[in-house]
This record gives C-alpha cells, sequence and structure tokens, in this order.
C-alpha cells in the first residue's frame, strides 16, 4: 500500500510512524509534513486545509489510502471530497465531523440522546448571554465558542468581570471570528480528566488505551493552557467500572445518536470525559485523533494500524485484531521559549541522529524543520518524546532521560508529568484494575452496535 497522510505535527509523525510498521505498507506520502515526518515520509508543500489542492495531490501520488488527520480538514469536508475523487479514506465525512466543528451541535446531541454532560445554554447575544452569567453566579464558568478555534476556544472564566470579558471578545469583538459569534455557557465539571480515543466504522467501535493529558505549560499545573504539555497511557482513574459505565453510557449511545440522526462517524472519535462525582460526562468529542494522546496511546498498539484504517473504511472493523502493550507509555513535550503566547522560530536543535530521533524513545516532531540535514524549531510545541515501562516510574525516566539529550535555545518542558497519575496509583490500590483490557466482555447493544475493549 501507498498512504498519504494529510497533516504536519506530532499526532501526524505518530501515525506516519506507527503505520511504517505494517508489512502492508509499502510508501507513505505526507502533506505538508515537518522535519521530522521527511524521515520517514516523502513531504509535499500542500496545506492541511487546502481541500483543491490535496484531491490534486491525490490524483498524482493514488495513494492506495488517504489519512485525513486534523481538525480542519475534517470539518471542512476532505474526506468527501477525496471519495468523490476516488479513493478509500480514513476519517469522518463533514456531516458527522460536525460532532468536533461545532459545541452547540454536540450538547444539543448528548442532551436529545441522554448522554451525560455538563448542563449548559446557547447565546448569540451578549447581553443575554451575561444575563444569563449573572443570574446563574456560579463560578468558576465555562464559555466556548461554538466553531474550531485551534484549541484555543474554551475559556474557564473564575469569575463575573472574566466572564463578561469572555462573551464580549467571542460574540462582539469577534476574537475566534465566526466561530465564536455563537457561543455555549456551560456547567464547570470537577474530577479527573480521561482521555479515551477509538476507532469505529459506525457500527463497530473500537476504544483504545486511555490516557492523561497536561495541558497547562508550567509544573504543577500553572501557567497559560496550551494544546498540551504532555500525557500519560493508561489513564489510572480509569478504572474497570468506568469503563463499563461509560460503554453503556457513552460510547455506544453516542455512535448509535450519529447513526440516527443520519450522521454516521467512521475514523476515529475522541471522548474528553471528566469523572465526576455524579459520573463520567462528556466534556467534548473530538472527531480525529488527539494532540498529544496519540503519541502515548499509539505506540502502545499491538495491532497493524494499515490494516485498522482500510477497516474502518470498509465497515469491517469487527475481524481486526486488536490489543495494547501492557505498562505505561509517557510522553514529553519540549517547547519554545514564550510559548504559548509568542515565540522565536529557525533555532538548531542539537542532539538528534539523521532521523530526529534518541536511542531508546520515540522523537514525535510537532513543530520543526529541516534545512541542509539540519533540524530547526518551527512552532509552539517542538518536540514529544515518549518512552515505554513496565511500571509508570519506568516510562517516566526514560522520557525525561531522553529528554536531556535534545538542546536548543529557549527550549523548555514540564518536570511533573506523570505526577497526577502516579498519585492516583496510590488512591486507586484497592480497586485499580490495569489489566481490565483482557478481560471485558463484549457489550451488545439493542440494536447490533457493539463495544469492544
Amino acid at each position: 500500500m501507498n498512504i498519504l497522510v494529510v497533516g504536519s505535527g506530532g499526532r501526524e509523525h505518530a501515525i506516519i510512524m506507527k503505520l511504517s510498521e505494517s508489512p502492508m505498507v509499502e510508501k507513505i506520502y505526507a502533506a505538508p509534513g515537518n522535519g521530522g515526518i521527511s524521515k520517514f515520509a516523502e513531504c509535499f508543500d500542500v496545506s492541511a486545509t487546502d481541500i483543491d489542492g490535496m484531491v490534486e495531490l491525490a490524483k498524482k501520488l493514488n495513494p492506495d489510502l488517504v489519512v485525513v488527520a486534523p481538525d480542519d480538514p475534517l470539518v471542512l469536508g476532505m474526506v468527501d471530497e477525496m471519495q468523490k475523487a476516488g479513493f478509500k479514506t480514513f476519517g469522518p465525512k463533514k456531516n458527522a465531523a460536525i460532532i468536533e466543528g461545532s459545541k452547540i451541535f454536540s450538547k444539543e446531541l448528548m442532551k436529545k440522546y441522554n448522554i451525560p454532560t455538563g448542563g449548559y445554554e446557547v447565546f448569540d447575544d451578549s447581553e443575554k448571554a451575561i444575563e444569563y452569567i449573572k443570574a446563574q453566579n456560579s463560578y468558576p464558568t465555562v464559555i466556548k465558542a461554538d466553531g474550531l478555534a485551534l484549541g484555543k476556544g474554551v475559556i474557564i472564566a473564575q469569575n463575573e468581570d472574566e466572564a463578561v470579558e469572555a462573551v464580549k471578545s467571542m460574540i462582539d469583538g469577534g476574537k475566534f471570528g465566526k466561530s465564536g459569534s455563537r457561543v455555549v455557557v456551560e456547567e464547570f465539571l470537577t474530577g479527573p480528566e480521561v482521555s479515551v480515543l477509538s476507532f469505529t466504522d459506525g457500527k463497530t467501535l473500537v476504544p483504545m488505551i486511555s490516557s492523561m493529558d497536561h495541558k497547562r505549560a508550567l509544573d504543577n499545573d500553572e501557567g497559560l493552557n496550551t494544546g498540551g504539555m504532555g500525557t500519560v497511557a493508561p489513564n489510572p482513574y480509569y478504572t474497570s467500572d468506568i469503563a463499563k459505565e461509560c460503554m453503556e453510557k457513552i460510547f455506544i449511545p453516542t455512535i448509535n445518536a450519529m447513526n440516527a440522526e443520519g450522521r454516521t462517524f467512521e475514523g476515529c472519535l475522541y471522548f474528553g470525559l471528566m469523572l465526576t462525582p455524579k459520573g463520567p460526562k462528556v466534556i467534548e468529542y473530538n472527531c480525529r485523533f488527539g494532540d498529544p494522546e496519540t503519541q502515548v496511546v499509539l505506540p502502545m498498539l499491538e495491532g497493524d494500524l494499515a490494516e485498522i484504517f482500510l477497516a474502518c473504511y470498509n465497515h469491517t472493523l469487527a475481524d481486526c485484531k486488536i490489543s495494547w502493550k501492557s505498562g505505561f507509555s509517557t510522553c514529553v513535550v519540549m517547547a519554545s521559549g514564550g510559548y504559548p503566547v509568542s515565540y522565536k522560530k529557525g533555532i538548531e536543535m542539537f542532539g538528534m541522529d539523521e532521523k530526529g530521533q534518541v536511542e531508546d524513545a520515540f522523537v514525535y516532531h510537532a513543530g520543526t524543520k529541516l534545512e541542509n540535514n539540519k533540524f530547526y524549531t518551527n512552532g509552539g510545541r517542538v518536540l514529544g518524546i515518549t518512552c515505554f515501562g513496565l511500571t509508570l516510574d519506568a516510562a517516566l525516566e526514560r522520557s525525561y532521560t531522553a529528554v536531556k539529550k535534545i538542546s536548543f535555545d529557549g527550549a523548555f518542558y514540564r518536570n511533573d508529568i506523570g505526577q497526577r497519575a502516579k498519585k492516583a496509583l496510590v488512591e486507586n490500590k484497592d480497586i485499580l484494575d490495569l489489566d481490565y483490557k483482557e478481560d471485558m466482555e463484549n457489550y451488545i447493544s439493542e440494536n447490533g452496535v457493539y463495544l469492544r475493549q
């Protein structure tokens, strides 16, 4: 097989490196790719959101499969256009990608089909939104732009002044363009967060191993929100009992709901969950692999990713052999100084081999470029360094050892990735069963959709 992967970040690098392990795969193309990706795939300078340009590229390359990884091209309908042009694809069509493309759609879907989530109201008038917020008088409160906003469209307001500013900046100030012209004012949920990615062909849903993200820029969960500064898999808070509850109340109902709405979802469906005192609730859906969750989840996959992608397209996912390695996977993100606000690009990087790797680790390139066989920074989140371990401590030690082999001016990273997970392991030692994936029975729904762990 020849495969074209659309995208340019760490998520795409992780997908490409996993695809390269498949005996089915002969050649991988990437567009636009990045410095590290160029060592594992032939890159083409076509923007991920240039649908016409990407279709034309596909016609020239004639790949056996097109993997559309980022949210923007999925929401814009790249999969639809690729299929019209005759290409097999991995990723949801436009009418299904709306589950991420519109926060209002996803909240109303959950309300209609009784999928547990936080309470909310929708507004396109700033004064009415502010009136509602003042009447609720409950803080923190969450204000979300309806559409995509590069992962920055969610503001957790700690008080009335912050909430008013957030609403006005989105609706009146156009902070996120059309994406923020309508907003969701949402109940603030408390509890451990869990990310669960899943493969689905619209009738079969196979959850991947759970993970824990670290969003804040600095140690001790301080600093600004980022796209993610590190991840751990599996997430120790996600016990077997919670997994079963999520299957019955969230995962299958979501697939059934999308089918009932005529929006069959095929690809990777991401569940962002909050384990509240009242049970698991959905914070958000994503219509694609999470970043940097993918960087810890895919290395633990025991199965042929190319085969799984094809099965999602062919609706034969139930026939795929999918299992997960035991132990832990940890990723530490190295970022540019000043991220997530402002930062320099074009800084030379040192310590990696000719493929942009270091020994005993996966180095996933997120924001890099390659010039004259040298790697340079080209983004805020630059690298994600992932390692395995039979214990969480062992995986973390290996990740941080690998991080210290790499250097560039201004580089920074969190020193406490995985510490919350270690605490959870201690708290849950009597009830935690990290081997739940081995003994979980298939769950059969009334209309034939089933979930396999």
